[in-house]
């Protein structure tokens, strides 16, 4: 049923990713959740490339806010990922597309993950404060930091996946803002870095 690689995660929490990704076949011919072409490789282009973001986050962590969910990468696993090691404590997933936050409360549902779906967008919401801020495939860095500095505690990080321009992105942003960033490369393809970024501040 699933061509699940080595997660290094309890068979609990492999299960209920298998639930999703059954889930998530089943609806993205309908929904557009991914792109089609990523769907003979979802566990690698989904599964992994979000758990790694998880890896990546200063636990414990308290309040995890990912916007702009879609399909859930990577908010949703946070949440799943947190049933098994107790962090994030909560998770608040952001998704202005109605269709898409029933996709994400249906698996939430039948995963038993613990997270709250807010829909609406993201400007028009007051602040989380979120510990640690992630978005996927959303926007540019320097809207992104615009998101931060609404949505996270000051002394909270933000991690965010950039493709392979993201070096003309940070310079863009730091016209505007400052903040601390550190790299890593992404373990799912080769090129993009996953960025995790503290201290944000307007120039």
């Amino acid at each position: 049923m699933s061509d699940a690689p080595d997660l290094n995660v309890s068979r609990e929490t492999l299960e209920r990713l298998t639930i999703y990704e059954v889930l998530l076949r089943k609806w993205t011919p309908r929904i557009n959740l991914v792109a089609r072409s990523t769907l003979p490789d979802l566990w690698q282009r989904h599964f992994v490339d979000s758990i790694q973001i998880y890896d990546l986050a200063p636990h414990p962590v308290d309040h995890w806010v990912d916007l702009g969910s879609g399909a859930g990468f990577p908010g949703l696993l946070m949440a799943i990922l947190s049933l098994e090691t107790g962090s994030p404590k909560r998770t608040t997933l952001v998704e202005s597309d109605v269709r898409k936050c029933v996709f994400l409360n249906t698996v939430i549902r039948e995963t038993g993950a613990r997270a709250d779906v807010i829909n609406d967008r993201i400007e028009n919401i007051p602040p989380l404060e979120a510990n640690v801020l992630s978005a996927r495939a959303l926007a540019d860095l320097t809207t992104l930091l615009g998101f931060a500095e609404r949505h996270m505690r000051a002394d909270g990080t933000a991690i965010f996946p950039k493709g392979e321009n993201w070096q003309k992105e940070v310079e863009a942003a730091q016209t505007a803002w400052t903040f601390t960033h550190r790299l890593a490369k992404s373990k799912t393809e080769t090129g993009p870095v996953i960025m995790t970024i503290t201290g944000v501040a307007r120039v």
